[in-house]
């Protein structure tokens, strides 16, 4: 078995969780592949080091001394040197960023480094070979991943390498250039190793053990998910679930290799596993809740419209044209509703409106603003004829008006709009329906 481990920001944040790191990588041998994060957070307050080096960039680009927040960045990983040990010298490379920085600012080239340096001594650290992903990981000129070239070049790389560590976040762009992920992108960078090497299992180690049924910022004490599937998971990181980076899951879906979320600090709990499918069932019909605030709908209403060819079109293309991705869109035989990011769509309103107007000609157009979403998700709904009937019964038990409806035809999920007056207490009702 080879598994590919990757570890955020807060695994890495100080000397003392590079010895959890390597307490868990050495009690299995199949972790062979170590993707990790630039130093997180040791403490409330503190700041990443991505954080500073985005700040080297910004001063950098306009020209302001730099030399303090350099200093700042150094003393974090002589820190972590000096207490583990390392001979490792990182003096050359800093002195070398700087250089680049105050030369030709990047902030791609800047928002990298620090996954590069933490590479640097993890891999002395663990006695495991190094490897730039400079040099082994492509992205087109559309930003997409070349995943093609990757592999024959991660391929070509790693032969003869039994264990190696690959910091995350970025690789090489079209032009030559460092080019990143965004932020969280060290997931992404781990899913593309394990695919490229065809590995068991992708292990994303973070600050949590695993996935929760909710927000544990608005349900006290959410349990855990043990099993989620892609699908499942895509639509919940879509609504605001953000343990794992949502682009993580493309690299390697259609290799079917799983995806465990485990706890750097809890590193006994098994967390939850990504699947691409399992016959599994959910203990409590529902996979998890997940939403957010922010959305309005824009209610288009016009006699016949339903025989009305390219209808549907007209409007969408209208919203394209202003640059306002659409999130939802229920219809009815007469009406057609577009929910919207409430303040993207603020900035072109009345363009928008009169822009409807112009190529369909409606009766009338509503807009419902200060909506929250809430997705409710589970590969299980499909098959229990109680679902809908259960999140409306627990809303109405609480007096919250439901704005709006709409199933996606996966039936993976029911979505539901509320006033963000109601979004917690919502989301905690159809929590305690579902799971008590």
């Amino acid at each position: 078995m080879i598994k590919v481990v990757k570890f955020g920001g807060s695994s890495l944040a100080d000397a003392e969780q590079f010895r959890k790191v390597r307490t868990i990588i050495e009690s299995d041998p199949s972790r062979a592949y170590v993707v990790p994060s630039a130093p997180g957070r040791r403490y409330p307050g503190d700041t990443k080091v991505t954080d500073l080096l985005i700040e080297a960039y910004e001063r950098a680009a306009r020209q302001a001394d730099i030399t303090d927040v350099m200093g700042r960045i150094r003393e974090r990983y002589n820190n972590i040197a000096e207490e583990l040990g390392l001979t490792t010298d990182l003096e050359e490379d800093l002195r070398s960023i700087a250089e680049s920085l105050q030369a030709e600012p990047s902030r791609d080239y800047a928002a990298s480094r620090g996954e590069y340096l933490n590479g640097r001594l993890l891999a002395e650290y663990l006695g495991y070979g190094f490897v730039d992903p400079y040099d082994v990981i492509m992205f087109r000129e559309d930003g997409t991943a070349d995943m093609e070239e990757t592999e024959r070049l991660m391929d070509a790389r790693l032969t003869g390498m039994s264990a190696a560590v690959i910091p995350g976040f970025y690789g090489r762009g079209a032009d030559g250039n460092v080019r990143t992920f965004s932020r969280g992108g060290s997931d992404v960078t781990g899913s593309i190793v394990a695919a490229a090497i065809g590995a068991d299992v992708y292990e994303n180690w973070t600050d949590v053990s695993g996935f929760m049924a909710a927000d544990p910022g608005v349900v006290d004490d959410p349990v855990g998910i043990h099993t989620i599937t892609y699908s499942e998971l895509r639509e919940l990181s879509y609504m605001g679930a953000s343990v794992l980076h949502e682009d993580a899951i493309f690299p390697i879906r259609s290799r079917g290799i799983p995806i465990n979320i485990r706890n750097t600090n809890r590193p006994d709990d098994e967390g939850s596993w990504i699947v691409e499918s399992t016959a599994r069932r959910s203990e409590y019909t529902i996979t998890g809740i997940a939403g957010s605030k922010g959305f309005c709908a824009v209610l288009i209403t016009k006699a016949m419209m339903n025989s009305e060819v390219g209808f549907c079109r007209k409007v969408l293309q209208v919203f394209e044209e202003c640059g306002i991705p659409i999130e939802h869109m229920p219809t009815g035989i007469d009406t057609l509703t577009v929910v919207v990011d409430e303040a993207a769509f603020l900035a072109r309103e009345q363009q928008i409106i009169s822009g409807i107007h112009r190529v369909v000609d409606p009766d009338t157009i509503e807009i419902e603003a200060g909506l929250g979403l809430i997705a409710v998700v589970g590969r299980d709904i499909r098959y229990r004829n109680d679902t809908a009937a259960r999140i409306f019964d627990s809303l109405a038990d609480e007096d919250i008006n439901i704005r709006m409806i709409d199933q996606g035809s996966s039936q993976l999920n029911v979505i539901i709009a509320v006033d963000e007056g109601d979004f917690e207490k919502a989301t905690r009702c159809i929590y305690k329906a579902f799971v008590g």
